[in-house]
């Protein structure tokens, strides 16, 4: 006869279990250095500077 599980539990288990590996990968996928924040930023500044400089009068 099969083993009688309790389907929430096994469902928050499967849940607890599965949280590192997808923390893991929204680090990945989500996150930048502070640096590298600095960097876009003072690149995206250096670009609309550019621009507002090339523009006729």
């Amino acid at each position: 006869m099969a083993e009688i599980i309790n389907l929430n539990k096994a469902r928050k288990a499967k849940a607890r279990a599965d949280k590192p590996i997808r923390a893991q990968e929204n680090r990945i996928r989500f996150g930048r250095t502070r640096s590298e924040k600095a960097a876009g930023a003072a690149d995206t500044a250096r670009i609309a500077r550019k621009l507002d400089d090339s523009k006729r009068d």
